[in-house]
Parts: structure tokens; sequence; C-alpha cells
């Protein structure tokens, strides 16, 4: 049962949310930043940057569901998730500024990046695991579940648009500021402070409902027996059909914002002034999937409106470049041209939210099918689990990424109109053929996720029925239990 029953307070909707501006401030500068700047400013070949990532990303995986796994079995007067919260943001904040201004001499190596990434990753999943898988904790509705993530991915994308928006008006303001290192430095210092006020104010204004000893302490714990834990975890049906489609959605988001500043340069030849509007695009959009999500899952649940969304997201993500491929979209670097581009972008970016916020917030349910199956809570280990996801499609769309432009030949510090036409040509097929495949496989496999809203509420009020016989020691009630279709069964 939630720590919270019923509806919840609306400043406790706020206070999580804001727990999430962390993530924020490093999926933008991961998605959107980190590209351009090891590759074009600091001259670090485009293919060697998704590599690094990459093999940063394998370290991470053996150590990441570790993280969810021991936050699972914290066990302090102030709970589970708290004493994270509290100490795990300092060392962030300074990896952070390190990776925006590397302590090394001349282009840094392959090793220097992976260290760097590496410090990032662990740490920031130190902060948002624990974080996000308070949801869980606080209630078991379905629908206040979507609330309160709607509240983070709000928070999460304020966050990254309050660092675009700085990015773009004083720390990198114009396409020349892109290519010069000292802006990124100032980014990365403002960054790590927001991200300490982040998740150390999130962690305070929960304190006095979440800060509770858990009702029971856990066995010693042995490296063996947290893998087998992790990995009985991770083989939960539903848990691989969310793993499958979210993992093809997160690096279709993945590439579509690490794509952003070379397609916006050298396709749409933004200007200076369309690099300032573009903030504003995304936050239109959060705004919109912030109003649109409660309703669409009510009406239609959580795996059709992920589903839905990414198709949708695809056809009017990838509509322009057909028709710039086509020779039917007006001509680049023109106010027609810009302005078209950017009301489809608040649609697209709409729709993706709407698909991965659904995909998350499907997470939450896998908890009590799982503890229906095992008797054991473990909302850090699905969760680190999520989290492992986002980042594969992280770094694997960066991957990508770096292998479409190393592909099409475009290099370090190249102004927009020096790149050839059919360079920019291939790179908005290219660009198109794998977005697009990337969509379908996500909105198949979303839209089978297997645990619907009344199989989840049959799951809740069958756990509420047994613990209450509990409490009453009544040995017939103490034996009803949920099958894993959600009906309920009596003996």
């Amino acid at each position: 049962m939630g720590f919270v029953k019923g509806k919840l307070p609306q400043w406790l909707k706020f206070t999580n949310g804001s727990g999430a501006i962390a993530f924020g401030v490093k999926d933008l500068g991961f998605s959107f930043f980190l590209l351009p700047y090891y590759n074009l400013v600091l001259g670090v070949e485009a293919w060697l940057v998704g590599a690094a990532l990459a093999t940063a990303l394998v370290i991470d995986a053996l150590v990441d569901p570790l993280i969810g796994h021991l936050s699972d079995r914290t066990y302090t007067r102030w709970g589970r998730r708290l004493p994270w919260l509290y100490v795990a943001p300092i060392p962030l904040a300074f990896m952070w500024s390190l990776l925006w201004s590397p302590p090394f001499t001349g282009v840094p190596s392959f090793w220097e990046i992976v260290a760097l990434a590496v410090g990032v990753r662990l740490l920031l999943s130190a902060c948002e695991v624990p974080s996000v898988s308070l949801v869980p904790e606080l209630t078991d509705d379905y629908d206040e579940r979507t609330t309160l993530f709607r509240y983070r991915f709000l928070s999460g994308w304020l966050g990254g648009m309050l660092m675009m928006v700085l990015a773009f008006t004083i720390f990198l303001p114009t396409p020349e500021a892109q290519l010069q290192p000292e802006g990124y430095a100032a980014f990365g210092m403002f960054g790590a402070f927001l991200m300490v006020l982040s998740v150390v104010g999130s962690a305070a204004g929960q304190h006095r409902i979440v800060a509770q000893r858990p009702a029971h302490r856990p066995p010693p714990f042995s490296l063996a027996g947290a893998f087998s834990e992790i990995f009985d975890a991770f083989k939960e049906k539903a848990f691989l059909v969310f793993a499958a489609g979210g993992l093809a959605a997160y690096v279709g988001q993945g590439m579509n914002f690490s794509m952003t500043q070379y397609v916006n340069n050298y396709v749409w030849k933004f200007d200076e002034l369309a690099f300032q509007l573009y903030p504003g695009v995304l936050a239109l959009s959060v705004l919109f999937m912030f109003v649109l999500v409660g309703p669409l899952h009510r009406r239609f649940g959580k795996p059709c409106s992920s589903a839905g969304g990414a198709i949708v997201a695809m056809i009017f993500y990838f509509l322009p470049y057909v028709l710039f491929l086509s020779g039917l979209w007006p001509e680049t670097g023109t106010a027609v041209s810009t302005y078209s581009m950017l009301g489809l972008l608040v649609i697209a970016n709409t729709a993706s939210i709407v698909a991965i916020i659904s995909a998350t917030s499907m997470v939450a349910e896998i908890v009590e099918a799982f503890e229906e199956r095992t008797g054991k809570r473990a909302e850090g280990t699905f969760y680190s689990g999520n989290w492992l996801v986002q980042k594969c499609a992280t770094a694997g769309g960066i991957l990508v990424t770096s292998l479409i432009v190393q592909s099409v030949g475009i290099e370090q510090g190249t102004p927009q109109d020096q790149v050839a036409p059919a360079s920019v040509a291939q790179l908005a097929l290219i660009y198109t053929i794998a977005g697009s495949a990337l969509a379908i496989i996500a909105a198949f496999w979303l839209g089978r996720f297997p645990i619907t809203r009344e199989q989840h509420e049959a799951r809740v009020a069958a756990k509420e029925r047994r613990e209450d016989a509990a409490a009453h020691d009544d040995p017939i009630d103490d034996a009803i239990r949920a099958d894993p279709d959600g009906h309920t069964i009596t003996p």
C-alpha cells in the first residue's frame, strides 16, 4: 500500500517532480550538445565519441542494476531512498562540470571520454533511480502514478529547456559560439548547480512522508544473491515487452535529439533567431503533453497511448524530410521553411513525449505483478532497468548519429553554407529511414504491454484484502490472491 491513499496533494506532485530536473539537465546535455562539443569543438572524430559512450554504457550496464537493487535494500530510519538523494548529487555535480571542461591536455582520448561518461552516468543513476522509485511507493493508484510522471516529465523537460534557452542565449548564442569551448564550460557549471538544487530540494520536500523505516530488514547482501534477484526481476514478461519497445523508443528519441544540431544547421539552415525559438517549441510540446496524457490514459490506457504516440511522432517528425527529399519543401533557410518545420515539431515532439511517459509509467505496474509472483518489492530494480534502457538508448542514439555524420563526411567546424547538397540529402535520407524504423518497432512492442488498468487494480485490491486479513489473523481471507490475468481468486 502506498504512503498516500487517494488523491495526492498538489505540493507533493510538484516536489516529487522537481527531482527530475537533474535528469533533464543531463539528458539535454548528452542528447543535444555532447557529440557536437567533442566532435566539432574538441576535434574528436564522431565515431570515436559514439564508441566511447557505448563502451561507457557496457561498464554502466554491469553496475546500474546494482544501484537499483541496493536502493531497494537500503534500511534506515529515513527509508530506502532518501540517503541516496542527499549524498549522490554532490559528486555528480563535480563530474558533470568536468565533462564540459575536460581536465586533459590536447584532444580527449577514447578512454578519457569513457571515464567522464561513466562517472556521470553512475552518479546520475544514484540520484534518479531512488527518486523515480518513490512514485510506486507514494501511491498504488493507476492514474495518480500517471500524474506523478506528468510532473516528473514536466520538470525534467523544463530543466532541459532552461539549459537550452541559456545555451542559445547566453552560453552558445551564435553558430560561431557553438564552435568555441568557453561557453560549454559555463554551461556545465550552471547545470551542476541546478542538479544539486533539484535532487536535494526534492528529497527534503518529501522527507516527512517517505522517511519511514522499511517494514522488513533485508537479508545480508551477497553479490551472487543480488544478481540472482536482478535477473529474476528482469525476466518478468511485462518487463521484457516494455524493454523491447522502450529501447526502440528511447534510441529514436536519443537519435532525434543528438541529430538536432546537425539537421537544424545543415538541412534546415536555422539562423540565430530560429535556434533561440527552438526551446520554446519543445516547451510548448511538453505543456501539451501535460494536458493530454492523463485523458489519453483514462480513455485508451497506457499501452495504446504509448504506441499511438510513437506512430504520430514518426509521421510529423519525418514528413518534412520526405517533402525535402522530394523537392516539395520550401527553400530551406527561409521564414516559410523554418516556421513550418517548428510548427510540425510541436506536434511530433508532443506525441513522442506521450509515448515515452506512457512507457515509463507502465513500469510502475510491473512492481505489483512481480510482488504477486515473488512476494518482493523491487521498485529500484525495475527503474534501474528502465534507466538502463534509457541509457542504452541515449548511447545508441548518439552512436547512430555519429555513424550517420561520419558516413556523410561533415568535418569539424564546417559552416552551414559549405556542406555539399549531396551530403545534406544523404543525411536527411538516412535519418528518415532509421528514425521511421525505430518508431515502428517501438509502437509494435509497447502496444503489446500485457498489464491493463483492470489487471493492475485487481492486483492492488487483492493485496489490500490480504493485508487486511493478515491484520485480523483471518486464515481464509489470507488466501485471497489475484491470478496473472488480474482475476481475483478466492478459495
